[in-house]
């Protein structure tokens, strides 16, 4: 009997062990995410939350009044162009450059040099990367003097000031900040497929972009789209590039669902509506990680 209960307790004890050596880091993610994931949800449905100490209970009223907002659809639209087009861009970019990379056709010494010049946007941060592109892109700047020269352009363009330019000039510099990951996890996924398959599809006569859709794409592809997803998601939360550069102008052109709610918090201090904008993109971005999830278990 003494030895049947001292062989429910090892096992209890190496059941629980796990869970108590996780505990610190889950009392700290508990504290610093689960707790105020809560709070921001509590404050979107009391009236004029934090700053009274007796909100009144408010409903869906700020959720309505989110979508009725069209600032607010003008900013989930931008968000989508803005999140799509990096995500698209950094994909072919990245894809690019890596197979250049993994080619025996350049100079060992010349792809080490492209190797470091290509992760260079990696290291900088996006305080950094929104200084450098409003220098490059403001009117007397280095890339109208080229295109003028080049006969591209009459006149110069005010690339983040203008409505017409400004979203698409932003992007551009999330592009080029982002391609990075999407390079490195690619070579990371070149290098690790088999020679023998390109040796047979030589045997059989299979020319370059042959290989590349019926053998390279399909060995990639399970890295393509877990990044992909990855990507989607934190471009959807940029915030500091496009604060930087333009702020969400001019006129909302580039106001996108995290300026928004920053705006709706800092500047109105209207904090349940901003609570509940920040609880939308929480829920986008919930449904996101979860289909991300999902695909992962399917592997």
């Amino acid at each position: 009997m003494n030895r049947q209960k001292r062989s429910r307790h090892h096992r209890l004890k190496r059941a629980v062990a796990p869970y108590l050596y996780l505990s610190p880091s889950l009392v700290i993610i508990g504290l610093l995410m689960l707790l105020p994931m809560v709070t921001v949800i509590g404050y979107s449905f009391q009236n004029s939350a934090v700053l009274r100490r007796d909100p009144s209970f408010a409903g869906l009223k700020h959720y309505q009044a989110i979508f009725a907002d069209p600032v607010f659809w003008a900013s989930l639209w931008h968000t989508l162009y803005f999140t799509c087009m990096s995500v698209v861009f950094h994909m072919t970019i990245g894809m690019i450059f890596a197979l250049m990379l993994n080619s025996d056709r350049i100079n060992p010494t010349l792809r080490n040099i492209l190797r470091v010049l290509y992760i260079l946007p990696w290291l900088f941060t996006a305080v950094i990367i929104a200084v450098i592109w409003r220098l490059l892109l403001e009117p007397n700047g280095v890339v109208n003097s080229i295109l003028m020269q080049l006969g591209l352009i009459g006149s110069k363009i005010e690339w983040f000031s203008s409505p017409e330019t400004a979203l698409h000039a932003v992007t551009f510099a999330n592009i080029w900040a982002g391609y990075p990951l999407f390079m490195v996890s690619l070579l990371a996924g070149l290098q690790g497929i088999p020679k023998d398959f390109y040796e047979a599809a030589d045997i059989d006569g299979a020319k370059a972009y042959q290989k590349l859709i019926f053998i390279t794409i399909p060995q990639l592809m399970p890295i393509i789209i877990s990044i992909s997803l990855l990507d989607f998601i934190w471009t959807m939360q940029v915030f500091p590039l496009i604060w930087i550069t333009t702020g969400g102008g001019p006129i909302y052109s580039t106001e996108v669902l995290s300026t928004y709610t920053y705006k709706l918090a800092f500047s109105s201090y209207n904090l349940s509506q901003a609570a509940a904008s920040a609880v939308i993109i929480l829920l986008i971005s919930l449904g996101l990680t979860l289909f991300y999830i999902r695909y992962q278990k399917a592997r």
